[in-house]
């Protein structure tokens, strides 16, 4: 099965980059704001990695689910999450997508098919797998996208939920961002040197790899293993080549730390996912200045929505804590 771009012209292409071109002012304006020490939580940016975020998420039907990661903001903004409450939830407010509880790593939105984030590495993947199961068994015509690190993959449950759902031909597919590193420790320090594919292979999965940073290419990819997944075919893995730009966890840059060669970033940076488009698009691409201060005038709307709202009732600390 492919998916035929033939009719997604040039408006098509416009509106990926114009959903990137939003991912990414958000994060940089959360990344400037920071150090006012009012968002209470830990932030985990995808600055460099939009066009995973936002071609997988196209993709999908809006009753498709999503299970993310803590690196969960473009996940969340690219599947229709609402901005306001997004912020809310990061200064921990009650006006917040999880009423202030969860903040930066556990964004969603159910309404959306936004359904969890959760930090815990590789745990979106049995949840989407889950789910594509409560599908099956309850005949809806819904596939489950898992997003997760490389890192996920060296864990138990990957191994696990990939067999289950390969021996079940369930419909989900298992997004993998390969940015490369697990905190400050590089795959060739944590894996064999073989290609990450040879272990989704081995269980029987359908599998695609493109330039994560393509956003075209990721929309294209995703969505054949999306529809394949959907007709019956069984699970895939998309694997997406990119990188993070920011430290870790933080707003900052932490090249000082020399985990990273020499140059590395600065590379990376020359294959930045809006710049990509930018080339792609050309003489097509036309506004986009305006574009910007619309973009910008929405994130200072909702950054203000998120500062004036009320934090939550301290009377509604117990609720939903179960022992």
């Amino acid at each position: 099965m492919t998916v035929d771009l033939r009719d997604k012209g040039t408006d098509f292409a416009l509106s990926l980059h114009r959903d990137m071109l939003r991912v990414r002012l958000v994060e940089e304006t959360i990344a400037e704001r920071y150090a006012e020490q009012e968002m209470r939580c830990p932030v985990h940016l995808s600055v460099g990695q939009e066009a995973a975020a936002v071609g997988v998420c196209r993709a999908l039907r809006r009753t498709d689910k999503v299970f993310s990661t803590h690196r969960c903001h473009a996940h969340y903004l690219a599947k229709g999450g609402d901005l306001k409450r997004m912020l809310a939830e990061i200064y921990g407010k009650a006006a917040g997508c999880q009423g202030g509880r969860g903040g930066s790593m556990h964004l969603s939105d159910p309404a959306e098919g936004m359904m969890a984030s959760v930090p815990i590495v590789g745990s979106s993947i049995p949840l989407a797998v889950g789910s594509a199961f409560a599908d099956r068994r309850t005949k809806k015509d819904n596939v489950s996208v898992a997003f997760f690190g490389e890192a996920s993959m060296e864990e138990g449950v990957f191994h696990e939920s990939a067999n289950f759902a390969a021996l079940h031909k369930l419909p989900v597919v298992f997004a993998c961002e390969h940015n490369a590193y697990s905190v400050y420790t590089h795959v060739r320090d944590r894996q064999p040197d073989r290609p990450l594919s040879d272990l989704p292979r081995a269980h029987g999965l359908a599998i695609a790899e493109v330039d994560g940073n393509d956003v075209m290419a990721v929309y294209k990819a995703a969505g054949e293993l999306i529809e394949r997944a959907r007709s019956g075919k069984g699970p895939g893995f998309l694997l997406l080549p990119t990188y993070r730009w920011r430290e870790h966890c933080g707003p900052a840059y932490d090249d000082h730390l020399g985990y990273r060669s020499k140059g590395e970033l600065d590379e990376w940076k020359k294959r930045c996912p809006l710049e990509r488009s930018r080339k792609s698009l050309g003489a097509a691409l036309t506004g986009e200045e305006k574009l910007i201060e619309t973009f910008k005038a929405e994130i200072a709307e909702a950054f203000r929505f998120a500062k004036d709202t009320p934090l939550p009732e301290p009377s509604e600390a117990p609720i939903h804590v179960y022992g």
